[in-house]
């Protein structure tokens, strides 16, 4: 009964948040710390980030740190996304599950925005000095099943973000529920993301000189990007070899409009994988569609290395490829 309580209780506190801070598309642009929204791991890129209630493995860190709990033996998982306008972002993790204790994942992202020649209002053709941004998410998690129904996890992340000479650093949580019917392969998951006290820069890189004065001003605090995510997982068909998985998902988020994503994967003997998925925002413009992508497990002795790939849709930028290798052993 207490496990039951463990997760009815904050699952009905999730929902209520959910109606407070609903899509605010008034909001757009104000919250800071984008690399908290990119998205890590093949799988879910490309059904649409629909795993909310079906994410396994060190991918699960990102979209519902619960998922790590189903996670057997110790998994690496590594991969790289060149995302808009010629960003790259690389992503690295280890998780491990420990007898009688749960399971326990460290990750690392790091967004590279290029080189950036400096320019002022004295030399407005570039200083000759060339910096570059570096955005970095360093994570620490923590998952475990409590019943054979209820898995729970919870992510705690470090954020640094670089730009010249200037730092802002800070805290985020994520935290994330799995409820598995037993029936027919369904699912439900529930996670809160990116929630934390504002960031703020500082350094003098945002020094302004007048005559022989430094002026230094203060930069102004910026809210992180979070969202409730809600999801639903269904075996739809499992015969011999083959099996599909039907995901829905919803995204209340606080600083866009809501998001509704659809997703599905196909699997034969448990080997090789095709994924589809779509992504709906009634926000003007909104930037991502549909999903395509594919996966094969291949057994080297007793270690299972997995090749997976991504392509989403993007309007304006080209679209997204993930590249991703996990060795589970």
């Amino acid at each position: 009964m207490k496990y039951r309580l463990l997760f009815v209780v904050p699952a009905l506190l999730l929902l209520g948040l959910s109606a407070v801070y609903a899509g605010n598309p008034a909001r757009i642009g104000t919250a800071g710390a984008s690399e908290l929204l990119i998205p890590i791991g093949s799988r879910g890129a490309a059904m649409g980030g629909t795993v909310t209630a079906d994410a396994y493995g060190v991918e699960a860190v990102y979209w519902n740190p619960a998922g790590l709990a189903s996670l057997e033996g110790t998994e690496a998982m590594f991969g790289h996304l060149p995302y808009l306008a010629d960003v790259g972002v690389s992503f690295g993790g280890v998780a491990t599950a420990i007898e009688g204790f749960g399971t326990l994942g460290a990750t690392a992202k790091v967004v590279s925005v290029g080189d950036i020649e400096e320019t002022t209002r004295e030399q407005p053709d570039g200083t000759g000095r060339v910096y570059n941004p570096t955005l970095t998410v360093l994570g620490l998690t923590y998952a475990k099943q409590f019943t054979a129904n209820v898995a729970f996890g919870a992510t705690g992340m470090f954020i640094n973000e670089k730009i010249f000479e200037m730092n802002a650093s800070g805290m985020a949580f994520d935290v994330g529920f799995i409820y598995d019917t037993r029936w027919h392969g369904v699912k439900f998951g529930l996670t809160l993301k990116n929630y934390g006290a504002t960031m703020k820069f500082s350094g003098k890189g945002g020094e302004v000189r007048e005559s022989d004065h430094g002026l230094t001003p203060e930069g102004k605090a910026f809210d992180l990007p979070s969202y409730i995510a809600m999801g639903v997982a269904y075996n739809f068909f499992n015969q011999n070899k083959s099996a599909v998985t039907l995901n829905g998902n919803f995204r209340s988020n606080n600083f866009s409009e809501d998001l509704w994503q659809g997703g599905a994967e196909y699997a034969y003997d448990g080997k090789y994988f095709l994924r589809g998925g779509y992504n709906y925002s009634k926000q003007t413009n909104y930037l991502y569609g549909a999903t395509l992508g594919a996966g094969l497990i291949v057994p080297i002795g007793s270690t299972k290395v997995t090749f997976e790939y991504a392509w989403n849709q993007t309007e304006v930028f080209e679209d997204n490829q993930f590249f991703t290798v996990k060795a589970n052993f």
